[in-house]
């Protein structure tokens, strides 16, 4: 059994399946690892190292793309994902206090996760959606003009969904 074959039954179907269809694209690795997260929430290592088999390219290639794109996460994200603005509006309007006081909320800083696997918590460069600065994301959904006082509400809702 060759490797390729052995790293194919170490990755879901539906992966290998855009795999092969991507393979001989210019691209194909960003694409790729773009479903890959979008299968598992994030790049597991164990899944990149069976990718890095079966498209036959060294590990150290699929990992420099995953770390040179902030998109791409390397352990798993919480269930609620809250994502606060940093761009240039959403700074100068308080977002670092926002972050400040999830960090205080959540009892986690950036990049973290809560150990209940509930809540994890990014500063991410911007949203695009400058005239509601300072803006959150929770999951994708949008909180603009957020303030300090809204944050303990915000997690409940989520918490509780």
């Amino acid at each position: 059994m060759s490797v390729a074959t052995d790293a194919r039954s170490e990755l879901p179907a539906e992966l290998i399946e855009f795999v092969d269809e991507w393979r001989d694209r210019p691209g194909n690795l960003i694409m790729i690892l773009h479903k890959m997260q979008g299968v598992y929430g994030y790049v597991p290592r164990e899944a990149a190292l069976a990718l890095a088999r079966y498209m036959d390219v060294p590990l150290a290639r699929i990992y420099g793309v995953i770390t040179f794109y902030h998109y791409f996460k390397l352990s798993k994200p919480g269930r609620n994902q809250m994502s606060v603005c940093m761009g240039t509006a959403c700074y100068l309007k308080g977002a670092g206090d926002l972050i400040a006081e999830i960090e205080q909320l959540l009892g986690i800083g950036v990049n973290s996760v809560t150990e209940d696997g509930e809540f994890s918590l990014e500063s991410v460069r911007c949203v695009g959606c400058c005239g509601l600065a300072p803006v959150l994301t929770v999951n994708g959904e949008v909180y603009g003009k957020v303030n300090k006082k809204e944050l303990a509400g915000i997690v409940a809702k989520h918490r509780d969904a």
